[in-house]
């Protein structure tokens, strides 16, 4: 079941909350919303019966609820708490702050920062890390600070950790790897793990590196994209979104790198958007997106 309502400019809550399935919980969710004044414009569910597990998603207006921001999460905790639940609560107008890592590939880049100057993804971008220089122009263009960080198998742990120390200093809560062509290390992945990569493959399929050369190579008949978070696995992130097109003997890998690159873009939009609309709910190496 799902509801939805146009919330336009207001301020609202999003609730994501996940735990094992019991009669009555979503009643008593919109219970504890409307008592409180609350008015929901948003509310969806899922119940994932191979493992018992309920997951939901409901965003109310703020205007008119009873509960200061505060407050709420206290108030929600004494009705959770007995269903071992694992929940999140954000408000609409705290605007997230990404930061984008790239190599030298600027398809995914820019196609994020035109969305984000169309106003396509709420969110604010103040920081692009790179280990070259390539696409330091595009930070410039689009007055975003760049800060290139070269990294080699000597120097890798100590650059990372000035990657870890930039995104404190930024206040960054989400980072993208677009066409970021480094494998993080697992410390880093411990210490920041909001990060979503994009992975030129219909996942699991051709993992890791030049997978349009082993697709060509396979004679596949149709290639993918994937957006993921990234775990301390390579490629193996719990999966936000795909998508595939057509391939035929008369293309070439250029022709694949080509077709490739469009579903790459695509992809990763749409994950970043959802998370940043908060639609999306991590569960085992699994996603549920609203």
């Amino acid at each position: 079941m799902s509801i939805q309502i146009n919330p336009g400019k207001l301020n609202t809550a999003t609730l994501l909350i996940s735990c094992p399935d019991r009669p009555g919980l979503v009643a008593k969710i919109a219970n504890f919303i409307y008592t409180n004044g609350g008015n929901i414009i948003h509310a969806d569910q899922h119940t994932d019966f191979s493992t018992g597990l309920f997951l939901n998603r409901v965003e109310w207006q703020l205007d008119g609820f009873n509960l200061s921001r505060e407050a709420i999460a206290t108030a929600f905790y004494a009705i959770a708490k007995p269903w071992n639940a694992q929940w999140q609560i954000h408000f609409s107008d705290i605007i997230p702050r990404i930061a984008i890592w790239v190599t030298k590939q600027n398809h995914c880049l820019l196609d994020l920062l035109w969305r984000w100057q169309a106003k396509e993804l709420k969110a604010e971008i103040p920081l692009i890390v790179s280990n070259h220089t390539a696409l330091e122009a595009i930070a410039h263009q689009f007055a975003i600070d760049f800060h290139h960080l070269p990294i080699d198998q000597e120097n890798k742990l100590s650059q990372e950790q000035k990657q870890l120390e930039l995104l404190e200093k930024y206040q960054i809560d989400l980072v993208i790897l677009a066409k970021y062509m480094q494998i993080l290390s697992p410390s880093l992945v411990a210490s920041f793990p909001n990060i979503i990569n994009i992975h030129h493959s219909f996942l699991p399929a051709f993992p890791g590196a030049k997978p349009y050369h082993r697709a060509y190579d396979r004679g596949v008949k149709i290639i993918g994209a994937t957006a993921h978070y990234v775990t301390e696995d390579l490629d193996q992130g719990p999966i936000i979104e795909q998508e595939v097109v057509h391939v035929s003997h008369r293309d070439n890998v250029s022709d694949l790198i080509r077709k490739g690159k469009d579903l790459e873009k695509l992809v990763l939009s749409r994950a970043v958007r959802w998370h940043l609309d908060h639609r999306v709910l991590v569960y085992g190496n699994r996603t549920v997106v609203f």
